[in-house]
């Protein structure tokens, strides 16, 4: 038995044998070609012919997984139609005189290495969507079909690969493919996202331990802990069959807590909601039953946008996702850009702590017409569902009035323009500072609610950098006094009648569950997946 260790992205185990899948990228060659114009005519043919599968793919896609899932083909569609990305190809093809594969591969990896060298894992990511989308045009430009049909061949397997793009791991056969591992990847990734949405099992990271010759072979791997055991002995098998049967079960029953209510034995309701990045992800908010949203991270349309976002690309985004929440609230918190969040064109200055630094409501506050445009987007959407409004990284009380009064500023403007918006939406504070917790009394009178952010709370109030492995053991949000903010800021909310939560990955812990409710936080917000196992959590207390 040979053990290896990898990067559990998708929770789940599978037992089969294993298909070694080839996808590595083949030899381009050069060439010198002498009609230069005629090969931009047979590359744009062949790009034409890409984004024609991929409307295709996109179809099947939001078919089988949803909208959600099927904009990512969407935007595989517009990086082939990027004015940089054929431009690059182009020119190097007129000017140089190469041939068409040759440009797109040379164009493919310079734009990857682009990406691979931004400092958010987000845009890191998109490093193999560059890559993906240039194979694809070469397969065309080369005669060659793409895809991973013939890996779905056969009898049921795990697949072994050295990397998997998105669009190869939509187009697996879920009744023949038990779940893959390989040995490139990102979390980050689509394909990662992609292989949670179809409830493959996936370990990503086994680096040098991939091997081909272990095809046929038969393979044990653990979605959650990132281990693959091949050619697993007795004892190895019989533990993991029953680890599986015990995981389906958990599925099983968790779904039948779709539509129930989070209330504890006694009868007491907890608001369960979730956490999202961007519009899409509502689809997750939804098929895992949230409640509402507790936290919209705005700053993510910032940090995949090339420049400011516009009022109205912002308006857009939350109008979507109110929409499609009903009457469910939607908390969006304000820009929270700064320390791990760095964006390019707003030109931050070096910080040697960015964490204590220029970041959050600071930049708001300093640079009111940037933190309007927001504002305005936030209030227009706000009539098109149950949207409020959280402030991060607040540390006084003059934070919140001056905050206020920008907002109470927007207001005004959209009266005079005759924009209809909620006169009456509610504005809460992230409590993530020690300074918040002290002054907690305060500030719930000047707000409506209070959400705790327990990754920042904890580093504030430990004084350990979050960001620094050499103090995990020493970051410990269990720790005591950590709880005991915790505990401050709810009791200190429920003095002034305002509800107060949890939109930490805190409030996913299941050992904490009762501690929370001892407490007597009203609602804990947590990532799509967590929100049902939380549920059963709750029902048994």
């Amino acid at each position: 038995m040979r053990t290896i260790q990898g990067v559990g992205v998708s929770a789940g185990i599978a037992i089969g044998a294993i298909r070694v899948l080839d996808t590595t990228d083949h030899a381009v060659e050069r060439r010198v070609v002498d009609d230069p114009q005629a090969e931009v005519e047979r590359f744009r043919a062949a790009r034409d012919t890409a984004v024609a599968q991929l409307k295709q793919l996109r179809d099947k896609t939001a078919a089988e997984f949803g909208e959600g899932k099927a904009e990512l083909f969407d935007t595989h569609q517009l990086m082939l139609q990027d004015p940089d990305y054929v431009e690059s190809i182009e020119d190097l093809i007129t000017q140089s005189k190469v041939n068409a594969e040759y440009a797109v591969n040379s164009t493919a990896e310079q734009f990857a290495a682009m990406f691979a060298a931004m400092d958010n894992s987000y845009m890191q990511a998109r490093a193999a969507d560059v890559k993906d989308v240039s194979r694809r045009v070469i397969n065309v430009l080369e005669g060659r079909r793409g895809g991973t049909a013939a890996a779905t061949d056969g009898d049921s397997h795990i697949i072994l690969a050295e990397d998997l793009a998105p669009s190869e791991t939509v187009q697996l056969d879920r009744a023949k493919v038990l779940g893959f591992v390989t040995a490139k990847g990102s979390s980050n990734s689509h394909t990662a996202i992609l292989a949670r949405t179809m409830g493959l099992p996936a370990i990503i990271g086994i680096g040098d331990a991939f091997d081909p010759d272990d095809d046929g072979h038969a393979a044990v791997i653990d979605g959650t802990s990132g281990l693959v055991f091949v050619d697993p002995d007795e004892s190895t098998l019989a533990e993991y069959r029953g680890r599986k049967a015990k995981y389906e079960e958990h599925l099983r029953l968790l779904q039948e807590l779709k539509g129930k209510p989070t209330e504890t034995k006694d009868g007491r309701k907890v608001r369960l909601y979730a956490n999202i990045g961007r519009p899409s992800d509502v689809t997750a908010v939804l098929a895992n039953d949230a409640e509402g949203i507790g936290l919209f991270r705005s700053e993510f349309l910032y940090l995949e946008s090339e420049d400011y976002p516009t009022e109205e690309f912002q308006f857009e985004a939350y109008k979507e996702v109110a929409q499609k929440m009903g009457d469910r609230l939607v908390v969006i918190r304000t820009l929270d850009i700064g320390a791990d969040k760095q964006v390019g064109y707003f030109n931050l200055e070096h910080e040697d702590n960015p964490a204590l630094g220029y970041r959050a409501i600071r930049i708001c506050l300093t640079r009111p017409e940037i933190f309007k445009v927001q504002l305005r987007a936030l209030l227009r959407a706000s009539v098109y569902g149950n949207i409020a409004i959280m402030l991060p990284m607040i540390t006084s009380v003059q934070e919140v009035r001056d905050a206020r009064k920008i907002l109470d500023e927007v207001k005004d403007e959209l009266r005079g323009e005759h924009i209809d918006f909620n006169e009456h939406i509610q504005v809460g504070i992230m409590i993530e500072t020690p300074a918040s917790v002290i002054m907690a009394d305060e500030l719930a009178v000047e707000v409506d609610f209070f959400s705790i952010g327990t990754n920042d709370l904890t580093q504030y109030t430990l004084a350990c950098d979050r960001q620094n492995p050499n103090l995990a053991r020493f970051a410990d949000p269990h720790s005591p006094a950590v709880l005991r903010m915790i505990q401050m800021a709810t009791e200190a909310a429920h003095r002034h009648n305002i509800w107060c939560g949890i939109c930490g990955e805190l409030g996913a812990d299941l050992s904490l569950t009762d501690t929370f409710l001892e407490i007597g936080l009203d609602e804990l917000s947590v990532s799509p997946t967590s929100v049902l196992p939380l549920r059963n959590a709750i029902r048994n207390h």
